[in-house]
């Protein structure tokens, strides 16, 4: 690893960690006057979602499955936004989407979703699926129990057999000495004989059409693992007459974050040294994400999300189809195709790569005795979660004039919680310029899982608004998220 900078001439160099910035979502930040009258007019903090991305990113995903000659679909996992604009600008494309609760299945259907395209997985309460059954979209099961009670609906009700995965987990694999970590999620791999017992008893009303995994994990060996250990249990639904088509590997194919994979290595290092004492503290109250100093020696692993992923996305599902798998010695994209089973793919976080951001308008920039800068922001910790999900990047300054003070400024920022806790991220921020009250932070590609996934209303603080911002005709426009319907920005370039 590279040495972290240290001080020069009592001077404290910075130690940046710069957002990947995609073309559009770049232009959409040099819309500085926008940005500030849409903070002002709307408040802080402000999500703006970018509908237009999504097209890119499930072509990209799309590219892969052409690569590897296979069928399949691309689920949009829901959950990781809220918002309606890219619920309804994806049910303009291709893709599908995943619903993990009622009112996410309620959604789907609102925003264009015909049943067809939609995966309901998750914990399902009655009303859950009684919704997917009547409607006729597919359920990925976790447990026998949930298989039975979704038949009875069916037959109550008097309804056409639904279409169901069911999902697994446990997997083992003999070929290697590796086995997927344990998920709360799925019926064990060494159980699929009673599910099939199930699927045999309620043939009237359920309809297997494949096999899943759920992991919540970024590890290649142990989903490799995981994928052929569905393909063995299709194996087993052949021998007794059964002919579900697909293999559904669930996400986490993760995100690239960080623009230079330097910088990243550079901050890991001089925490480490900060650690140890041999720098100074580069978090609030030398807070080590998971490292601790022990006699000298560094203890611990570091807590964090791999913010600089290079293969993230669609080049991490390309490279699991290429890997081999440890019993049949062949690639997994090789064995799908040559079994004829179609892939289903559940991204969230990577389908919303560049798709949003997240502004904070900036209340106060002080000076502390002990020679740090504060900077409080007008929104929270959990209105843009980079601590909870670990993941480490600097925001943009947008600024409403010429920075007073121009070049690098190293700041702590804090939120607006009465809470000792409410950081916006533990680490000492270095910003190229320093900021004034009334300027905005804006927190770039938090649009998966960043933006609202963990928005309260604590301390009875506000949940931020989102906006939509879109191209059309030569020039950015916008528009409430849930006034954003594509129909209005074709028909105008129609």
């Amino acid at each position: 690893m590279p040495v972290a900078p240290r001080l020069r001439s009592g001077v404290e160099l910075p130690l940046y960690l710069s957002p990947r910035i995609a073309p559009t979502l770049r232009s959409a930040l040099n819309e500085s006057a926008l940005l500030t009258q849409l903070s002002d007019a709307l408040g802080s903090p402000l999500g703006v979602i970018l509908p237009q991305q999504l097209a890119d990113n499930v072509a990209a995903f799309r590219a892969v499955f052409s690569d590897h000659r296979l069928g399949g679909q691309v689920y949009y996992a829901h959950k990781a936004n809220r918002s309606s604009a890219l619920v309804r600008e994806l049910a303009a494309t291709d893709a599908g989407i995943d619903v993990a609760s009622l009112a996410e299945l309620q959604h789907a259907l609102g925003a264009g979703f015909v049943p067809q395209r939609i995966m309901a997985t998750g914990p399902k309460n009655q009303e859950f699926l009684w919704l997917a059954a009547r409607t006729g979209v597919t359920v990925s099961a976790d447990s026998v129990g949930e298989l039975v009670e979704l038949a009875t609906l069916v037959t109550e009700w008097a309804l056409p057999p639904v279409r169901v995965m069911t999902r697994l987990s446990g997997f083992i694999s003999s070929g290697v000495q590796l086995s997927s970590r344990r998920s709360r999620f799925g019926v064990s791999a060494f159980a699929v004989s009673q599910v099939l017992d199930v699927i045999e008893k309620h043939s009237d009303a359920l309809d297997l059409v494949g096999v899943a995994f759920h992991l919540d994990s970024i590890g290649l060996p142990e989903k490799t693992v995981a994928l052929e250990g569905c393909l063995a249990a299709l194996d087993e639904c052949r021998r007794r007459g059964l002919r579900p088509w697909s293999v559904d590997i669930g996400g986490g194919f993760g995100v690239n974050y960080l623009a230079d994979g330097a910088q990243w290595e550079q901050y890991t290092s001089a925490l480490t040294e900060a650690v140890l004492g041999k720098r100074a503290p580069l978090t609030w109250n030398g807070h080590g994400y998971g490292l601790r100093a022990e006699a000298g020696h560094i203890r611990g692993s570091l807590n964090l999300y791999p913010a600089h992923r290079p293969v993230s996305g669609p080049a991490y599902l390309d490279r699991l189809l290429r890997a081999t798998a440890p019993e049949q010695r062949r690639p997994l994209g090789t064995l799908l195709l040559d079994n004829m089973y179609d892939l289903h793919v559940e991204p969230g976080r990577a389908l919303l790569d560049q798709c949003g951001v997240v502004l904070a308008s900036v209340l106060e920039v002080r000076d502390e005795a002990n020679g740090d800068t504060v900077v409080r922001l007008d929104c929270n910790a959990r209105d843009v979660s980079l601590e909870e999900h670990g993941v480490l990047m600097d925001p943009v300054v947008v600024h409403r004039t010429a920075p007073a003070k121009p070049g690098p400024a190293g700041v702590y920022l804090f939120g607006n919680l009465c809470l000792e806790a409410d950081l916006i991220t533990r680490r000492k921020v270095f910003l190229p310029s320093r900021p004034r009250p009334g300027d905005l932070l804006a927190f770039v590609n938090t649009a998966g899982y960043l933006m609202d996934f963990s928005a309260t209303q604590a301390l009875r603080q506000p949940v931020g608004r989102k906006v939509a911002m879109y191209h059309d005709d030569g020039a950015w426009r916008w528009c409430l998220d849930e006034q954003y319907w594509p129909v209005h920005r074709r028909a105008e370039t129609a």
